[in-house]
């Protein structure tokens, strides 16, 4: 195991801390790398690094910005299996999931590079007599982003090409357990020709996060993880003057109704659910099946789910599911499904029961199925980010929409139905910022923003988009008169 390095001010250096969190490649268990726990003064000179970096990087012109953002593109399509080989290895899901991965992230970039488009302003002359009126759009400062261990590669893509692009400086800090991945994204981002102290990347705790929130060169800062962590991570920043955007968790309905396609919509439950292990913001945790729809579709989802294949990603590329990101959060998991069974819920699919045999020691749980789930049960209210899948019934759509309503979240919501009339009254009456209509994971493309609602997000404005644009921005209004007058020569 080589040291997991930090990159202050275009140097790659290694840690002072002594104290450090282990890196699993979660298919076996074995550990891979350890983390180191930065403390102040490391994560001070990064940010000192980006302040010192930005009066520059700021005035460098947006076309020459994005020449960097296309050098950059250009790098990592050359590294495209080498950077899903790294990310599988490092968080477990398929080598599949993690090609989607890096091309979402890529794709970001990919829109960051129309920033001398993406930065015009707006001007109308005459807005009274004589007088003229112009917008510009300049950089915040230094931008932090916290991420989270689900999408290693994908979430700090979310912010990053958008910050450098519109002239802000860069903290990365990624999660302690999935560091690789966001390392070599640094390592290929200085060879794209980036400069010095332009991207800085630290790693820590509480410790690290807590000086980022509380730094006065900070201007904005981003950050995805649980609901209680994002609302402390938006209440501390925002105190401090800094502009936030803090994607929380999630507990996404997928309502089914019976003139729903079977086999495309079995197939999108199992995506929604299971992809990744069911570690992500997006996916379809409680099944609704209305007006009966259950009868229809519960047994033809379960026999699907108990030949689900499960396994090591890394050497197995058949593989449907790999295994959660640790032993601790495999335990976490199984508690959800005791409380699950002590509440009363049936369980018709039981993931517990898995065996790998050419893995013993990783991290596996199956895909799992919960029947006859109530809504004060706490698998149908706590979001338990693993293979779990919890099913209601309701007699109509208006009640499934109640219960979805009910959840206190709002990242995104799904609706199965051959009914125009019924996905249009969904559309305008659920209460999520992400809707789907036969489409099980509803996440959108780059140049729209993740539009996470109520406890899933905290902050005004999101990622990815227009809305990314404005969030790394902010504008300037000139008015301005000017008289006509004559020069005398004499």
């Amino acid at each position: 195991m080589g040291p997991v390095k930090l990159y202050i001010n275009g140097e790659w250096i290694v840690s002072s801390a002594t104290q450090t969190t282990p890196v699993f490649n979660p298919s076996d268990g074995t550990q891979i790398a350890a983390t180191p726990m930065c403390g102040t003064d490391e994560v001070n000179q990064a940010v000192q690094a980006a302040a010192n970096a930005f009066p520059a990087w700021a005035n460098t012109p947006a076309v020459d910005r994005a020449r960097v953002m296309f050098r950059w593109v250009n790098l990592m399509e050359e590294h495209f299996e080498e950077l899903a080989q790294l990310l599988t290895r490092e968080h477990g899901k398929t080598l599949e999931e993690s090609r989607g991965e890096i091309r979402r992230g890529i794709e970001v970039a990919e829109f960051a590079c129309g920033a001398p488009h993406l930065l015009l302003g707006d001007s109308l002359e005459n807005i009274a007599r004589d007088i003229d009126c112009d917008t510009i759009r300049q950089p915040m400062g230094v931008s932090v982003a916290i991420t989270p261990f689900n999408f290693p590669f994908m979430v700090p893509m979310w912010t990053l090409p958008v910050a450098l692009a519109c002239g802000n400086t860069f903290v990365l800090k990624p999660s302690e357990r999935v560091p690789l991945s966001a390392i070599r994204m640094g390592e290929l981002l200085e060879a794209a020709g980036l400069p010095a102290g332009v991207f800085n990347l630290v790693h820590g705790g509480k410790e690290a996060v807590d000086v980022l929130l509380n730094h006065p060169e900070v201007k904005t800062v981003s950050f995805v993880g649980s609901t209680p962590v994002a609302k402390y991570i938006y209440e501390t920043a925002t105190a401090n003057g800094k502009r936030v955007q803090s994607a929380g968790g999630a507990k996404n309905y997928l309502i089914v109704l019976p003139d729903a396609d079977l086999d495309s919509t079995v197939a999108a439950i199992m995506g929604s659910a299971y992809g990744c292990a069911g570690e992500r913001c997006m996916a379809g945790s409680v099944l609704v099946c209305a007006e009966g729809a259950g009868d229809r579709f519960l047994d033809p989802l379960c026999d699907v789910a108990r030949k689900f294949r499960v396994g090591p990603t890394d050497r197995d590329p058949d593989v449907q599911m790999g295994p959660v990101v640790t032993q601790t959060h495999l335990a976490r998991i199984h508690e959800h499904i005791e409380n699950g069974l002590k509440a009363g819920a049936e369980l018709r699919v039981d993931g517990r029961d898995v065996v790998v045999e050419e893995a013993p020691n990783g991290f596996y749980l199956g895909a799992t199925i919960f029947d006859k789930v109530t809504p004060d049960m706490s698998i149908a209210r706590e979001e338990i980010f693993g293979p779990v899948l919890s099913t209601m019934h309701t007699d109509d759509l208006d009640e499934a929409i109640a219960r979805c309503n009910a959840s206190g979240f709002g990242n995104a919501a799904v609706l199965f139905t051959g009914s125009g009339g019924a996905a249009r009254k969904f559309k305008h009456e659920v209460n999520a910022g992400m809707v789907g209509i036969n489409v099980g994971v509803p996440a959108p493309m780059a140049f729209f923003p993740f539009s996470g609602w109520n406890n899933s997000f905290f902050g005004d404005l999101h990622v990815q988009g227009s809305e990314g644009i404005a969030f790394f921005t902010r504008q300037k209004v000139t008015i301005s008169r000017w008289l006509e007058t004559r020069r005398q020569f004499f």
